[in-house]
């Protein structure tokens, strides 16, 4: 935490204004004392005078010349009287010193107490994900200030989970309504360019349209994945994560000889709690985009390990450091180019990649290779 925190404040606050406070008070009594103690001269002419009064000059000689009993008396009055307000003064100091520290440390403990609701505020928006909006403060207590920030902060909760919920439903159902729609087209097409009399033009048409037709495919099923992923984990199951990369690499082999890139793999025992099918999908996109994204005669290097779980290493194209964050983003190329134009993939692979593995509790990065190409990185929770 950069500087003192607000309990830090308070308590140096609190202390501060004790012991001004203090000082006022000690310096008030001082006075008070100073000006009640008798004027030692004054007093000792008085006592010398009675003195004189009752005795008569027999009092007088008795104790000596009357100069002499003044100066005498007043040394040992105006002794007295500087004994006194040393006193007065040490003592007062060391019950400022102590009260201070008591000041202090109740101060500490109120300040703690009082600002209690502000952490349960804080861990509470910690806690936050997109898919876990579920948490509530519930402050008890009385009406005050730091109730109504509570409650305040509870209902803007509630809120955004209905506004998440609203959006992912609608993503889903869009998707699965969309789903149908874009089968019948492919199927159509499909149909009609087995026609043997088809001329050449209608069928590069026909083929033209069933690449897009397979990219908006692509592009729904990937939607589909964001808006579960999006909604969090509602069970979890033990899986083999090392087993999930070997079957991946398995079935992209052919696609990665057709590109002409050689996709080698490190890998250790790893169990993670999970979904099973969205860790598959996070493999699928990671090494699918790797192979994609790439240079004929390049490479693939595929690790899983204790941390990060999951490690994923290309060559290719160098790539900007500043362009790194955007790639996570939905349909967004290096650049900072929309990548809907991209016919090579659907332009979610990452943010698949991201969302599951928020979903599993973990978070993905990635940064440039030294010669090119990325690297990306999952760290997963263990088992």
């Amino acid at each position: 935490m950069n500087g003192l925190s607000v309990r830090t404040k308070l308590t140096a606050w609190y202390g501060a204004l004790f012991l001004l406070a203090g000082l006022v008070l000690v310096v008030i009594n001082y006075l008070l004392v100073q000006s009640t103690l008798p004027d030692p001269t004054r007093a000792a002419l008085t006592t010398i005078g009675s003195a004189d009064a009752v005795y008569g000059v027999q009092g007088t000689t008795a104790i000596g010349s009357p100069g002499v009993a003044v100066r005498l008396l007043s040394g040992s009055l105006d002794e007295y009287r500087s004994s006194t307000l040393s006193t007065l003064l040490v003592g007062s100091a060391i019950a400022l010193v102590v009260t201070a520290a008591l000041a202090v440390l109740f101060g500490w403990l109120m300040a703690g107490r009082a600002l209690r609701p502000l952490h349960d505020i804080t861990s509470a928006a910690r806690r936050l994900e997109a898919g876990k909006l579920d948490r509530r403060i519930n402050l008890e207590g009385p009406p005050d200030e730091l109730k109504e920030l509570a409650d305040t902060f509870d209902g803007m909760l509630d809120r955004l989970a209905e506004s998440f919920d609203s959006q992912k439903r609608f993503v889903a159902n869009a998707s699965h309504e969309l789903r149908t729609p874009l089968a019948v087209q492919r199927t159509l097409i499909e149909v009609a360019m087995a026609d043997p009399e088809v001329p050449p033009e209608l069928k590069k048409l026909g083929t033209h349209l069933l690449h897009t037709n397979e990219r908006s495919e692509r592009m729904i099923e990937g939607l589909l994945v964001l808006a579960r992923s999006d909604r969090g984990l509602h069970a979890r199951t033990p899986v083999r994560l090392d087993e999930v990369v070997a079957s991946v690499v398995r079935a992209t082999s052919a696609q990665a000889a057709s590109a002409g890139v050689t996709v080698e793999t490190r890998l250790r025992p790893r169990t993670v709690a999970g979904d099973p099918v969205l860790l598959e999908r996070l493999v699928t996109n990671l090494v699918v985009n790797a192979i994609t994204y790439n240079a004929s005669g390049g490479w693939v290097y595929v690790e899983v390990r204790g941390d990060p779980a999951l490690e994923v290493r290309n060559s290719g194209p160098v790539v900007p450091p500043e362009a790194v964050p955007t790639l996570f983003e939905p349909f967004r190329r290096l650049g900072g180019a929309e990548r809907t134009g991209d016919t090579r993939n659907a332009g979610l692979g990452l943010s698949i990649v991201r969302s599951v593995t928020q979903a599993h509790g973990g978070y993905a990065e990635a940064q440039p290779g030294r010669r090119g190409g990325l690297t990306v990185t999952v760290r997963l929770p263990p088992s």
